[in-house]
């Protein structure tokens, strides 16, 4: 499809919410244009998970069917680009690209994610998304019953290994220097038989992003073949708070009823706006979006 200038839609974040969304506003003939910067924070994740039909897959190949079947419907076009402004204007609002071309829409979708913050631990990068985990139910049913640890503090420590107990019995929580729990919550943790390790690590033994070992600054190891953490992130894009959309103490931006957030007329959906980081909860969010961005389409012209 040729790249027009004006559109009924502009999503901007071409990953699942985003495709979700397109398709969604295609199949009601709307003219979209989705601009993805090709950059999804699953990038490196070789298998997704609790995605029916799609059970084992990776996130490209989820990806790349879903742009296929994207592309079926003639009015969405795609522009391999990245967003770079955004301003409203009398007819809506109109965006502009690296390359300083604009486009215009009645309305916009961020699905633009977010962007997670690594620790200064040499090896977790690598491991991201692989054997360094942040979903026990994305990736905790295939490393079930096996040796794993946490790398975490205080409460959100204490909730995590909680949560991942459920499928291990073989779990160490790792502070990474002085533990922050309650005496209460370090009672519980070792009734539960989750050993408290607060030595500081000095990185992470892997082979192909799959951890072996975990290298502390003492000079001891400990092997683990998986390891949780819950990682502090920021909005992949700066658009939406720009443009006045209001972001919430979690750091997400904050949506209404109908995918709606605190500006009229743009939406948004995908990671961007939850803790629950999953394709199929992207894809769900997505093609509600494009449902209600048509139907409000369809209720200021009628």
């Amino acid at each position: 499809m040729k790249t027009e200038k004006q559109y009924d839609v502009i999503i901007v974040g071409g990953s699942n919410a985003g495709l979700a969304a397109g398709m969604a506003l295609g199949r009601a003939l709307r003219k979209v244009l989705i601009v993805d910067s090709g950059d999804p924070c699953n990038k490196q994740t070789p298998h997704s998970h609790n995605f029916l039909t799609n059970d084992g897959k990776s996130p490209k190949e989820i990806a790349r069917l879903a742009k296929q079947q994207v592309r079926k419907y003639q009015t969405i076009g795609f522009l391999n680009a990245l967003v770079t402004a955004s301003i409203r204007t009398e007819t809506g609002f109109q965006i502009q690209i690296q390359s300083s071309d604009t486009f215009s829409a009645k309305k916009v979708v961020f699905a633009t994610g977010i962007k997670d913050i690594m620790p200064g631990i040499p090896g977790f990068a690598e491991c991201w998304g692989i054997s360094v985990l942040h979903c026990p139910y994305c990736h905790g049913y295939e490393v079930r019953h096996q040796r794993t640890g946490i790398l975490a503090n205080g409460d959100t420590a204490f909730e995590l290994s909680s949560l991942i107990s459920n499928w291990t019995g073989d779990l160490t929580l790792y502070t990474n220097g002085k533990s922050t729990l309650t005496d209460q919550q370090v009672e519980k943790l070792l009734k539960h038989d989750i050993n408290i390790v607060e030595t500081e690590m000095e990185r992470l033994q892997h082979k192909e992003g799959y951890i072996e070992n975990i290298i502390f600054k003492d000079g001891r190891s400990l092997s683990v073949t998986a390891l949780y953490a819950r990682l502090p992130f920021v909005q992949h894009s700066s658009l939406p708070e720009a443009m006045g959309c209001e972001i919430s103490s979690e750091g997400y931006i904050k949506i209404y009823a109908a995918q709606k957030t605190t500006i009229p007329g743009i939406y948004a959906c995908g990671d961007n706006t939850t803790r629950i980081r999953t394709i199929a909860n992207a894809v769900s969010m997505g093609t509600t979006t494009g449902m209600m961005a048509n139907r409000e389409l369809i209720e200021e012209s009628f």
